[in-house]
């Protein structure tokens, strides 16, 4: 069993530690937080041995009567691999932590790429990572995008993509984050940062990337433009689409129109939080002019990182192929929302 600690308890980390508790081959040691709130207690709830993630910060816990096992020193020395799902730039701080105890780590997208070895996708460049000693899994939003462009690439070859990116203005839980009644460019200047981060996964590849943050909450949308390298027509591409396991394909007739339905067709199939860890397309929207693929895509901020992060731990542990992998990760969580459309 892979010992999996995981550093930083809140979206992102809860959810790959309940993923985590999923899998066959690896198991939680124990969790960090820098803080005795309502995560914390979940976690203890749900039997994980808690670490404080700042040593100064442990009395927080001890007068909130909320027990902790030790310090983030002694998560790191116990485990085979930490998870950090910190906050941006607090991963890259917790290098020389993981480093002192030869510990290898996964961090999230909000760190800059030079904080690992390697960027990470599963579906796109899983072997980048077998034997790693610092991996970074991509923000949310290039997850969303390396899932699509990599059959793309493989089947018709990709001459340049156009990706407008209209982003939720914070999490259900960021009471914080806006704009409240405004629609923003962000940034106003070109590109954004998704493309570049493609990049990361995809060094040769030709993309423009454009964002904008509305106030909503639910999920990120694409408005995608690919032109292909050869020709194709819009039943081959969700033919093609269809059969990747991490690429929901809404059927028109679902009457599944935004994001407020995905997420309430999540929660009605049994999804924990109304999780969508895949990528949802709405078939109809696919559409090809020559040689240019168009379709709209949504993208769970909370969730879609949550199966590359089990697979990032058995790429930078060695124990497990990408198609064993992706192959163990879909079937514990059970990923395919698709499936309930077949017949």
């Amino acid at each position: 069993m892979i010992q999996v600690g995981v550093v930083g308890y809140g979206t992102i980390g809860k959810r790959v530690a309940d993923a985590v508790v999923a899998q066959r081959d690896m198991e939680i040691v124990g969790v960090a937080k820098t803080s005795p709130n309502f995560e914390a207690e979940a976690a203890v709830s749900k039997g994980f041995d808690l670490y404080a993630a700042i040593e100064e910060r442990r009395e927080l816990f001890d007068e909130a009567g909320i027990p902790v096992a030790g310090d983030l020193d002694d998560l790191v020395s116990t485990a085979d691999v930490i998870v950090d799902a910190t906050p941006s730039g607090i991963g890259a701080q917790n290098r020389e932590v993981y480093e002192a105890h030869d510990t290898p780590a996964i961090y999230q997208g909000g760190e800059d790429a030079d904080v690992a070895d390697t960027s990470f996708n599963a579906r796109a460049n899983f072997e980048d990572a077998v034997g790693a000693d610092h991996v970074r899994v991509v923000s949310c939003n290039t997850t969303g995008l390396s899932r699509l462009l990599a059959p793309l690439r493989e089947e018709y070859g990709v001459e340049k993509s156009r990706v407008t990116l209209v982003r939720r203005g914070g999490d259900p839980g960021q009471t914080g984050r806006g704009p409240i009644d405004d629609i923003l460019p962000d940034p106003v200047s070109l590109p954004s940062h998704h493309g570049p981060d493609v990049k990361t996964i995809f060094p040769d590849i030709d993309i423009d990337t454009l964002g904008l943050k509305v106030p909503a909450t639910l999920m990120h949308m694409h408005s995608v433009n690919v032109t292909l390298e050869s020709d194709a027509d819009a039943e081959e591409v969700r033919e093609l689409l269809a059969e990747e396991s991490r690429l929901f394909l809404i059927p028109e007739y679902a009457g599944i129109d935004g994001a407020g339905k995905l997420k309430q067709f999540a929660l009605d199939a049994g999804r924990s939080r109304g999780d969508i860890w895949e990528n949802c397309i709405w078939g109809e929207s696919i559409a090809v002019r020559g040689n240019d693929l168009y379709l709209f895509q949504a993208i769970h901020q909370e969730s879609d990182v949550v199966p590359e992060n089990v697979d990032a731990i058995r790429a930078i542990t060695d124990s497990a192929s990408k198609a064993e992998s992706i192959a163990t990760t879909n079937e514990t969580l059970g990923m395919g929302l698709g499936r309930t459309f077949e017949r």
